[in-house]
């Protein structure tokens, strides 16, 4: 890589979506013809009966079989400003913040996300990046560090997902992005900004996918230019959460986990090594990254 391959990613500047008008003023028909989950047809014979039974339009609605608990949801969704996921979409079932969000499992990652704003992110303006680690593999990192990003995107937070796991890539599989170019595409010097892609379905959430798989992922992650692009994608976004390899497999999630500053580490019941994992953490401590907690991942 060039000297002005590092220029090219300080001086362009990355364009985040602006955030789309809040849904709060409108109806739950106007939202749902809109969406083509309902006819306008339909929509006045519920607004009839809504009226004969002095009912809600849901009630009324689900009552007379024309709609479903999901419309309902998804119309709620928009009316309270909530990114929500409805059966009909193309992204992963494992995005349960985004299919199921009043279930256990989100519940407990909001509660996490609780955590790390009052841990880490609400500590310093400079506190944006997370790195999600785990020692050993398959121990949910990317099922982590997906729904976590989804969690802070829908508390209206810019959400950055960054996958630098550049060995066995998985966040463009989970949100259906293709085989696009991504994160070693940039840190090469053969993308720019336009590698960040917007969730059209789930406001205030990007991500930027690995890209090419190349046959250097530590030498990229451990050139400056790879910290100078956290610091610009820093200046677009309020939260970066990062996915990243297993520890015993490579040294990558230690260079990721040292230019964030900091890391949550996931470890699997029933999977997880705690010796592996002590000398991980240990290993962590010692290159100066601050610990912002642990996960038991049991799904």
């Amino acid at each position: 890589m060039n000297k002005n391959s590092t220029q090219i990613i300080r001086s362009v500047p990355l364009t985040v979506r602006s955030r789309p008008a809040t849904g709060a003023t409108r109806s739950m028909g106007a939202i749902l013809i809109d969406a083509g989950r309902l006819s306008a047809a339909d929509a006045e014979r519920i607004l009839q009966f809504q009226r004969e039974r002095g009912a809600r339009f849901g009630d009324s609605g689900m009552a007379l079989g024309l709609l479903t608990d999901d419309d309902i949801r998804f119309a709620l969704s928009v009316q309270f400003d909530y990114p929500y996921l409805g059966r009909d979409s193309n992204l992963s079932r494992e995005l349960v913040a985004a299919y199921q969000p009043g279930s256990r499992p989100v519940e407990q990652l909001r509660a996490l996300r609780s955590q790390l704003m009052l841990r880490w992110f609400d500590s310093g303006a400079d506190r944006k990046e997370l790195a999600i680690v785990s020692a050993g593999p398959k121990e949910g990192r990317s099922y982590i560090a997906a729904n976590l990003a989804i969690v802070f995107s829908q508390l209206c937070e810019r959400t950055l997902l960054i996958d630098a796991d550049m060995r066995s890539p998985r966040q463009h599989q989970l949100f259906n992005l293709g085989k696009n170019v991504g994160l070693s595409d940039m840190l090469a010097g053969r993308a720019g900004p336009e590698a960040v892609v917007g969730i059209a379905a789930l406001q205030d959430l990007s991500v930027l996918p690995a890209g090419a798989i190349p046959p250097n992922p530590q030498e990229l992650l451990g050139r400056p230019t790879f910290s100078a692009l956290l610091k610009s994608l820093g200046e677009e976004f309020d939260i970066i959460i990062i996915d990243t390899p297993a520890a015993s497999e490579c040294a990558d999630a230690h260079t990721v986990a040292v230019r964030a500053g900091a890391a949550l580490v996931v470890a699997r019941q029933n999977t997880s090594s705690l010796r592996q994992m002590s000398q991980f953490t240990q290993g962590l401590r010692e290159f100066g990254v601050t610990l912002v907690g642990s996960v038991l991942n049991d799904a």
